[in-house]
């Protein structure tokens, strides 16, 4: 059976401002806001200004996350060349319905500002030369999420891996 991998693999792309208030030091989420601001209470926040919020991600996107074969992707890419990348789970449950925060979880809980779970990295996890790059006001950063059927490609319906 032929299989038409354009429908197995959904891409959406973004643009983030860094602000000198990133810590990124939450240990179970990481999270981009359209917010123009940041406190240092925000410890999970990666990216603020993010030119794109859940909603605004294409049907195509959504439908694929919400596949329990699919994974999620993630790739942070600061203009200084410094990258890192996360994997996590999409979900039959996700909704991709909040207008302002996309937020990547460790653990399993969905709400609709939710892009992915189970992932293997946290804000804490991300690597530092990147986030001390991202706590500059001018810093800017690409952000590629890559929503992909496993199934699509002969992989059966997997446990996500746990770290």
């Amino acid at each position: 059976m032929d299989v038409d991998y354009s429908k197995c693999v959904a891409i959406e792309a973004f643009v983030v401002r860094g602000h000198r208030n990133i810590r990124a030091k939450h240990p179970t989420t990481l999270e981009f806001t359209r917010d123009e601001y940041l406190t240092v209470r925000g410890d999970c926040i990666v990216g603020i200004s993010a030119s794109k919020a859940l909603r605004d991600f294409s049907d195509e996107f959504k439908d694929l996350a919400r596949r329990s074969t699919a994974l999620v992707a993630t790739i942070i890419i600061g203009m200084n060349g410094v990258y890192d990348v996360i994997f996590g789970w999409g979900n039959e449950k996700l909704t991709y319905d909040d207008s302002s925060k996309i937020i990547i979880r460790r653990s399993n809980y969905i709400a609709d500002n939710t892009a992915a779970i189970y992932s293997d990295k946290a804000a804490k996890d991300l690597k530092r030369e990147l986030i001390n790059y991202l706590r500059n006001d001018e810093s800017k950063a690409a952000v590629i999420m890559i929503a992909i059927d496993l199934k699509c490609f002969g992989g059966s319906p997997l446990t996500p891996y746990l770290p």
